[in-house]
C-alpha cells in the first residue's frame, strides 16, 4: 500500500475487546483495506484467537482487559450489550491515560443500553455507537469474514455530546471497509431493528413452535416441510443466547410492535372468519407492493440465502457430478440437500454457497452443463 493511502485511511491502531463474528470481519476487513495497521485485541480466553494470530489479521492477543496501547485510535467493544458495559465500566479509569482523541465504539444491535450507560459513565463525547447490520448463521471468530461487511448498512448512532470529527472519520472507515454509513439516533435505530429483526425472529421461533405443537406423531409436518415454511422460519435456528439478551435489551420497543403484530393477525382472522376474501387479496397486494419497494441491493440485519435449484436427473452420481463440476471451478459449497416437496416449482436440488460471487459464478457454468436451473 503506498504512504498516500495509508495516511487516507482514517485510523491506524485498534482495540478490539471481543472478537467474535462482526468483530473479527471488521478485523479482516481493517487488514484487508490497510495492511499496516495494528490491530490489538482483548479475549478472555486468549487460546481461541490462535488463528487470529497465525493468519495475522491481529498484531497481539491481551489477556487482561485493561492492557491497552496508550497511542490507540479505535476502541471496539465487541461482546453483548450487557457485556460490552462492564467491560466499558473496566476501562473506563485507564482511558485518560489512552489518546485524548481516542474513538469508542460497539457493534450491537442494541443502542439504548450502552448509550445510557455512557452518560453516566461520562464518556459521551467518545462514543459513537455503531451496528453493522449484517451476519452469519454461524457465530464465532472462525467465521468472520470480511465479505460479509460488503455492501452492508452500518448504522451510526451519535448522540448529541459524540464529536462531529469522530462521525465524520468513522463514516469513512465505513466507506473504507466497503460498507455503508447510515446515521439515526439510538431510539429510532432500536425502534426500526426491532421491527424488521427481533421481531421477526420471535414469529420465526414462535411459528415453528407451533407447527410443532401441531405436528402428528409421525411428524408429517416436518417431513414435508418445504423451500416456503424453511425459508421464512430458518431464523428460528439463531443463537438462543444472543437472543435472549437482545430481547432483554430492546423489550419494549419488541413488546410495542408484537402487540400491533397480533392485532394484525386478529384482524386477518376476523377477516377469514367473515368470509371477505377481497381483503385477503388487498392485504397479499399491499404487503406484496411494499416488499417489492425494497432496494435489492444492500444487506440487511438478517442474514441473506446465497442458493440455486437445479432439476437434475433421479440416478447414482447426479449430485456428486454437480459437486465435482464446481469443484474444478474452486467453487466451494456450503450445504445441499434434496427438496422433494417442489412448492413453486423448486427443483430436487438445492445448493447453498458462502457467498453472493460464488453463487453468480456457479450458475453459468451449471446451465452450460445441460442442467436446469429453477427460479
Amino acid at each position: 500500500m503506498s504512504e498516500s493511502s495509508t495516511q487516507n485511511f482514517p485510523f491506524q491502531k485498534f482495540h478490539f475487546i471481543g472478537l467474535g463474528l462482526i468483530g473479527g470481519s471488521i478485523a479482516k476487513a481493517v487488514r484487508k483495506t490497510q495492511p499496516d495497521a495494528v490491530i490489538n485485541v482483548y479475549a478472555r480466553h486468549p487460546e481461541k484467537l490462535c488463528h487470529a494470530l497465525s493468519d495475522k489479521v491481529v498484531n497481539r492477543v491481551n489477556g487482561s482487559i485493561t492492557d491497552i496501547d496508550k497511542d490507540t485510535d479505535v476502541i471496539f467493544l465487541c461482546a453483548p450489550t450487557g457485556a460490552n458495559i462492564k467491560n466499558l465500566e473496566n476501562i473506563k479509569k485507564y482511558i485518560s491515560g489512552i489518546n485524548p482523541h481516542v474513538l469508542i465504539t460497539d457493534v450491537g444491535s442494541v443502542k439504548g443500553d450502552i448509550q445510557n450507560a455512557v452518560d453516566d459513565m461520562g464518556l459521551s463525547a467518545s462514543f459513537l455507537g455503531g451496528h453493522p447490520m449484517t451476519g452469519k448463521e454461524k457465530t464465532g471468530y472462525e467465521s468472520a469474514d470480511a465479505a460479509i461487511l460488503e455492501n452492508a448498512y452500518y448504522i451510526l448512532t451519535p448522540s448529541k455530546e459524540t464529536g462531529a470529527e469522530f462521525t465524520e472519520r468513522f463514516s469513512e472507515f465505513v466507506k473504507q471497509i466497503h460498507s455503508i454509513p447510515l446515521c439515526a439516533a439510538p431510539k429510532e435505530h432500536d425502534f426500526a431493528t426491532a421491527a424488521i429483526s427481533h421481531l421477526p425472529h420471535l414469529i420465526a421461533a414462535s411459528l415453528v413452535k407451533t407447527v410443532k405443537d401441531h405436528d402428528s406423531s409421525d411428524e408429517f409436518m416436518k417431513t414435508i416441510a418445504a423451500g416456503g415454511f424453511k425459508d421464512i422460519t430458518r431464523i428460528a435456528s439463531s443463537d438462543p443466547s444472543m437472543w435472549e439478551n437482545i430481547c432483554r435489551s430492546n423489550t419494549e420497543n419488541i413488546r410495542v410492535l408484537l402487540r400491533d403484530y397480533i392485532r394484525e393477525l386478529e384482524k386477518t382472522d376476523a377477516v377469514l372468519a367473515s368470509g371477505d376474501f377481497d381483503k385477503i387479496n388487498e392485504l397479499f397486494k399491499e404487503s406484496g407492493a411494499y416488499r417489492a419497494s425494497m432496494p435489492e441491493k444492500g444487506r440487511g440485519p438478517i442474514p441473506p440465502i446465497f442458493r440455486i435449484y437445479v432439476d437434475i436427473p433421479d440416478e447414482s452420481g447426479a449430485i456428486a457430478g454437480i459437486a465435482t463440476l464446481l469443484a474444478k471451478y474452486d467453487i466451494s459449497i456450503m450445504n445441499t440437500g434434496i427438496t422433494h416437496n417442489r412448492e413453486q416449482a423448486e427443483g430436487a436440488l438445492y445448493i447453498e454457497f458462502y457467498d453472493e460471487n460464488a453463487m453468480n459464478k456457479a450458475i453459468p457454468i451449471v446451465k452450460e452443463a445441460g442442467y436446469k436451473l429453477i427460479f
